[in-house]
């Protein structure tokens, strides 16, 4: 699902590391797919992306795609700007998002939504993905929903 930007435009966009660590996770955004490393060898997710396991110290990493299901394990309402694009925009609110198809590894992102609605930890999510294809490069952000919006 794709959903129209959920912030003021102006804040600088993301890009990819120089290394390349996280290209395979930009790609996968811009195909609307999330993807999280996990280890060949002792099979454990991660996340953020690394060189080596972060269990078994292995440099056997790979990339998967996870269905972007989760449930919100953290969250906080930003009132005040934490940058001048965001002067009128607020409050928002922020959610870490556990996957347990991903062995619980933990990724931050926008609850999309009412900015004053109620945050329970525990509730479903999906991924949503925002395509900004007009920025150079075009890149798409990961946005979170709530599964079953309240009535």
């Amino acid at each position: 699902m794709t959903t129209e930007p959920y912030l003021a435009p102006g804040l600088a966009a993301p890009r990819p590391a120089r290394d390349g660590l996280d290209e395979p996770y930009w790609t996968g955004t811009r195909e609307h797919r999330l993807r999280v490393q996990r280890c060949r060898d002792c099979d454990t997710y991660q996340w953020g992306p690394e060189w080596m396991c972060h269990n078994c110290q292995s440099f056997a990493i790979g990339w998967v795609e996870v269905d972007g299901r989760g449930r919100i394990y953290s969250w906080q309402r930003p009132h005040h700007p934490v940058h001048p694009a965001l002067s009128d925009q607020g409050p928002y609110i922020v959610v870490l998002v556990e996957l347990p198809e991903a062995g619980d590894i933990r990724m931050v992102g926008n609850l999309l939504g009412d900015p004053l609605q109620e945050v329970r930890i525990g509730a479903e999510v999906e991924a949503v993905f925002e395509d900004h294809d007009d920025d150079e490069p075009p890149y798409t952000l990961v946005q979170w929903q709530l599964v079953s919006p309240p009535a």
